[in-house]
């Protein structure tokens, strides 16, 4: 066998292969190299604003600061609104070694109720352990001091404050003031929408009635930043920047809260509203609706029990009588029909009839009533205001049809909004031939129009409108909007805003006002007068118009009884008045319902106001300083509330 033959190794192409390899994987890394390079390049330049932002954005967060609420003041400086420290107990379970044992300490301790423990127990599930959450809110002083004492037994527990909306004078201005409370989802859609959202996200209240709703841009001020480094638990490791919220401004009333409350005292007991004002500019110095509600119920959340109770009142506690009532406004506007016939040539001064206690349409079965079962004998324009005699005004009503009465009475502001600064306001309705056939489909009948003259039937107005009218009439046509809000607390003074004024009424006889005017001037003060009782020996000279709305109709053959009337039926007492009579300083619209007749009830406690005001609010003047008038105008933007009207059919009387 011959022997195997020896390969000799080929060293040049083993140089050559390893060569080629060598450069292959030179290529390689450098291929790898350039793309870890331009990578880097990428992220470290070319991106390098992008990841930063981030980054940061991991590491620090950008939290809201809510702004303080503006205060509401009165017009002599007392605070009606305020922001009142709260406490609450807090415990940050990441803290706390044993849960449970410690709500048991606690519960021993404070007195913690089952339900206060649930809610703990269910509010933790849905926040972080480093996050504190409140146990009880609204600790009393005495809770405050108590834990105080041993809060080095609990590790982990904490008394914190923060402010919360406070009314020092409760139920007193309810209606007026309205309340806060917290924000729903509608209320967050609407903030959204208008581009309001991002000013309340550390906000949890807004102002939901009254001048806090009105003015809740005012008085909310705008949301503050901090800028804040966290870890990757999302806790706050360091403030890095601070951007402080600027507070809500104050706001100064032209309320006097001494007369509010002395409205309060006259209306003890009672439904019904008095509306003060201050005819020379508008402004209310009280507003206020019985009976009424404590609103700081509201602040930090009502209990559905409470709140079950106020909406099955009978008594209506949550409607603002003074702008949402709508009553039929009875004898109170016979001067401005007086006046309107006047106008128009109807009845002039000397015009006269022979009042005998009933009116009668010919070929017309019906009849309609006087107040005073055999009339008032002859009287005139002047005395049929005096008196408040029905059956002159039938007769006018008759003479200048509901055309002419509805499209006048509309230049007082019956049936339309006054414009004051809240939102919580009815029209009411002034009837017309286009409005009966738009509500009953049914034209507009001779019969409608009698009622009508002694503001009966479907004419119904709320306790802000008669002020309102009453203070045209004063003012011999000049109109000034009825307002709250006197201006803005500037370092101690008050910067006030300017008077809304209206167009005039237009009266081409001058001396058509005067003669009205000298009738109310009677109606307190002549022998006759339907108000002379009640304001009999007064050290200062008023006028007024009293009313007694009847709130049912009588057959014709039978007889208003009012001992037999249930309670809820019995007639509602109306009064319209002013003082002085000569330069006014203040004019007053009360409305007590089913109390009885005008004369007898709502003039005596306009009267007990008038005194008040002439023997203790008069002296005192307005303690704040005034600056310049402002340049700013309050917003136009009403919402119409609907309430339920009373509508009547037959006769009443002053």
């Amino acid at each position: 066998m011959p022997p195997k033959r020896q390969i000799i190794r080929d060293h040049t192409a083993e140089a050559n292969l390893v060569a080629r390899r060598t450069v292959v994987s030179i290529v390689f890394v450098c291929v790898l190299m350039s793309i870890i390079i331009i990578n880097l390049y990428q992220l470290q330049v070319v991106q390098y604003e992008d990841y930063q932002t981030r980054s940061n954005g991991n590491r620090i967060k950008v939290v809201p600061v809510a702004p303080n609420r503006g205060l509401i003041y009165d017009r002599n400086g007392e605070i009606l609104a305020e922001n009142k420290p709260v406490f609450s107990l807090e415990i940050t379970p990441e803290e706390v070694g044993d849960l449970d044992a410690t709500i048991k300490q606690l519960s021993a301790l404070m007195s913690l109720t089952d339900s206060e423990v649930k809610e703990f127990k269910s509010n933790i599930r849905r926040q972080r352990r480093f996050k504190p959450v409140s146990v009880r809110q609204q600790l009393s002083h005495d809770e405050v001091a108590l834990f105080s004492a041993k809060q080095h037994q609990f590790p982990g527990v904490s008394i914190e404050a923060r402010l919360s909306r406070y009314y020092p004078f409760k139920d007193s201005l309810t209606h007026m003031l309205g309340y806060v409370a917290k924000i729903n989802k509608k209320e967050l859609v609407r903030l959204d929408e208008d581009d309001q959202l991002a000013n309340y996200a550390a906000t949890h209240d807004m102002g939901k009635q009254g001048v806090e709703k009105f003015h809740e841009k005012t008085l909310h001020g705008k949301v503050g930043y901090q800028q804040v480094e966290v870890n990757n638990q999302g806790r706050v490791i360091r403030v890095l920047s601070f951007e402080p919220p600027l507070p809500g401004r104050d706001i100064v009333l032209n309320i006097d809260i001494n007369l509010q409350k002395k409205a309060q005292e006259v209306l003890a007991g009672r439904r019904g509203s008095v509306v003060i004002t201050d005819p020379n500019d508008g402004g209310v110095l009280a507003l206020y609706s019985s009976p009424s509600y404590d609103p700081n119920l509201f602040v930090h959340g009502i209990s559905q029990k409470e709140y079950n109770k106020l909406l099955a009142s009978k008594d209506s506690p949550l409607l603002n009588r003074a702008t949402q009532g709508r009553y039929p406004p009875a004898s109170t506007i016979k001067p401005f029909l007086a006046l309107v016939g006047l106008e128009e040539g109807v009845i002039d001064e000397t015009t006269e009839i022979n009042d005998r206690g009933t009116y009668r349409l010919k070929n017309v079965d019906h009849v309609w009533r006087d107040w005073k079962k055999y009339g008032h004998g002859t009287v005139n324009v002047t005395k049929s205001i005096e008196v408040s005699c029905d059956i002159f005004y039938y007769d006018l009503a008759y003479k200048l049809g509901i055309d002419r009465i509805s499209e006048s009475m509309q230049l007082f502001g019956f049936g339309r909004h006054t414009g004051i600064d809240l939102l919580e306001e009815s029209s009411a309705n002034m009837p017309s031939r286009g409005w009966k056939r738009a509500r009953f489909n049914e034209p507009w009948y001779i019969g409608d129009t009698i009622p009508v003259g002694i503001g009966q039937s479907y004419w119904n107005a709320t306790p802000l409108q008669l002020a309102q009218a009453l203070n045209f009439l004063i003012n011999k046509g000049q109109r000034h909007t009825p307002r709250l809000i006197k201006g803005y607390m500037v370092e101690g003074a008050v910067d006030v805003l300017p008077v809304e004024i209206q167009s005039p009424i237009p009266i081409v006889d001058e001396y058509n006002w005067d003669i009205v005017l000298d009738a109310l001037y009677g109606t307190v003060n002549r022998s006759h007068g339907t108000a002379r009782g009640a304001f009999k020996d007064t050290d200062y000279v008023s006028a007024g118009k009293t009313g007694t709305a009847q709130l049912f109709s009588v057959a014709q053959d039978a007889e208003y009884d009012e001992e037999n009337v249930s309670a809820r039926l019995k007639d509602n007492a109306m009064y319209i008045g002013y003082a002085p009579y000569v330069d006014p300083e203040i004019s007053i619209s009360v409305i007590i319902e089913n109390a009885g007749g005008g004369s007898s009830n709502a003039a005596p406690a306009a009267r007990v106001v008038m005194d008040y005001y002439f023997s203790e609010v008069k002296p005192n003047g307005i303690a704040l300083k005034t600056k310049k008038n402002a340049s700013d105008s309050i917003s136009q933007a009403r919402v119409s509330a609907n309430t339920a009207a009373i509508i009547t059919t037959e006769t009443s009387g002053g």
